[in-house]
């Protein structure tokens, strides 16, 4: 009999085999590893630029660098880790010939190496804002990190719902790269959500990514105010989600190896 410790033991290795092989396919081109933490510093500092001309320098007590760095990392978070896992399962599909990988094996994986990268970046744009002497402290550490973390339970939640219905339905893919374009404009990365008129404030709360910036602005600066959001509500839908994945992989991850 094979005890529950050598099965994670197992999986573990397996997830690990799976996470140097992504890291080694996803930057095998001449910039390497580098392009991906240049990239989002690169995005981040042009629109922050473009966004000055309008704003000026502060938004909300906020610096605007530091403003528009929240809004558009939270939003390339979900969208960079969404992509990646709604691909893992197809991608890794001729690895389900050894019976101990398994789809969630690279669903975890993929969502772990974007998790990493995106890690490494907001540790640069911490350098370049001590560098830039934007320093300051964090109000709720705390507040932060359970904000980051359910993003990223939400958005390995949603990519895997998306890789089990692109398996079936191959059109899917079409369908999810039209709900992403909206996003960039409907979750408060390039403006704040006390800009919008109250009575207009719940065509935008119904997104958790909206929850999730305006939260996590809030966490750095207590001055910004929480009004309009709730943190309940991100845990809420992201629990939800997860549920929802979850089951939706335990019905159809068998026929998924046979897809």
């Amino acid at each position: 009999m094979i005890t529950v410790r050598e099965q994670l033991h197992a999986w573990k290795r397996v997830i690990f085999a799976l996470f140097l092989r992504e890291l080694q396919s996803k930057f095998n081109d001449k910039f390497g590893l580098s392009w991906a933490f240049v990239e989002p510093f690169v995005f981040v500092f042009v629109l922050s630029f473009a966004r000055s001309f309008v704003s000026g320098g502060d938004v909300h007590s906020i610096p605007l660098f530091v403003f528009m760095m929240i809004g558009l990392m939270g939003l390339q978070s979900f969208l960079t880790g969404m992509g990646a896992v709604s691909n893992s399962i197809k991608k890794n599909k001729p690895l389900y010939a050894f019976r101990q990988v398994h789809p969630i094996s690279a669903v975890l994986t993929s969502g772990l190496l974007e998790f990493t990268i995106k890690l490494g970046v907001l540790v640069l744009m911490a350098l370049a804002l001590f560098l830039l002497h934007q320093t300051f402290a964090i109000a709720n550490p705390l507040l932060l990190i359970t904000i980051y973390l359910s993003l990223w339970i939400l958005t390995i939640s949603v990519g895997m719902l998306f890789a089990i219905a692109a398996s079936f339905v191959a059109e899917v893919d079409k369908v999810k790269a039209m709900l992403q374009r909206p996003l960039l404009f409907i979750s408060c990365v390039f403006f704040s959500l006390q800009d919008i008129p109250e009575q207009y404030w719940h065509w935008f709360t119904w997104n958790p990514l909206v929850h999730a910036i305006e939260l996590a602005r809030y966490a750095c600066f207590e001055t910004y105010g929480n009004n309009g959001v709730s943190l309940n509500y991100l845990i809420g839908v992201t629990i939800v989600t997860l549920f929802f994945s979850l089951a939706a992989y335990h019905i159809t991850w068998k026929r998924l190896l046979a897809r």
